[in-house]
């Protein structure tokens, strides 16, 4: 499994090329597990070794969100114009393809989007701590597999946890929020750069990528970049 960060070498067989690969997403965006479980899918088909540097970037699909939420279903409704019957369709087919990645997505009635920049200030600070991607996916499952509200400080803290970081300092970095305006000013820098989509991934500095993409997107623009590799 891609639990890459700070170059962590995917293949140990011939010379592996440095790959950055930047994801910019939210944690409660399902198709951002999606594409980052198809890109997974795609460094271990390739036959090209790279030593890979992830990072995650943050974007709230809602920032006006309040924070005790809203019902998924109205939220999709108001948001997208979903019919239920278009929602329901969507959430099987997300289950499916989730499925088949390796992914569980638990949707139930009552189900709620809720609001994630407190998330997004954890994640900054697991990224100081060399934790980063292991505490994402651990807020993709607490938000889709295990029901979780990641708005709530004490659920946030918790699942820091699992992801081996201090509970304590986590409760401490969410009430002072330490963090904030660097989060902010890194989610406008994105803005700026004419990401208004999420996932978008890009590859060492250039290659965007946008969208939860089939694994076959993904090796035919890895492979661009290990033949463009100056090394």
């Amino acid at each position: 499994m891609l639990h890459s960060e700070r170059g962590d070498k995917v293949s140990n067989h011939g010379q592996a090329v440095p790959l950055r690969v930047d994801i910019v997403s939210d944690v409660v965006c399902p198709w951002c597990i999606i594409g980052y479980k198809q890109l997974e899918k795609a460094l271990e088909m390739l036959s090209q070794p790279f030593d890979v540097d992830l990072h995650w970037h943050p974007f709230e699909l809602n920032p006006r969100m309040p924070q005790e939420g809203q019902g998924l279903r109205e939220h999709l409704a108001q948001k997208y114009g979903t019919s239920p019957g278009q929602s329901g369709a969507a959430r099987s087919r997300l289950t499916e393809l989730g499925q088949s990645l390796g992914f569980t997505f638990d949707y139930f009635d009552g189900m709620r989007m809720v609001n994630t920049f407190r998330a997004h200030q954890l994640l900054h600070w697991a990224s100081e701590q060399g934790r980063q991607t292991a505490l994402k996916l651990a807020l993709f499952e607490a938000f889709f597999s295990r029901r979780e509200d990641v708005s709530d400080t004490k659920v946030l803290a918790t699942v820091a946890g699992r992801a081996g970081l201090p509970e304590v300092e986590a409760m401490e970095i969410l009430s002072d929020g330490r963090y904030t305006e660097v989060v902010r000013t890194e989610q406008q820098y994105w803005l700026d750069q004419e990401v208004h989509a999420v996932p978008t991934f890009m590859f060492n500095g250039g290659y965007p990528v946008p969208g939860a993409q089939e694994a076959e997107i993904f090796v035919r623009v890895l492979s661009k970049v290990h033949t463009n590799d100056p090394a």
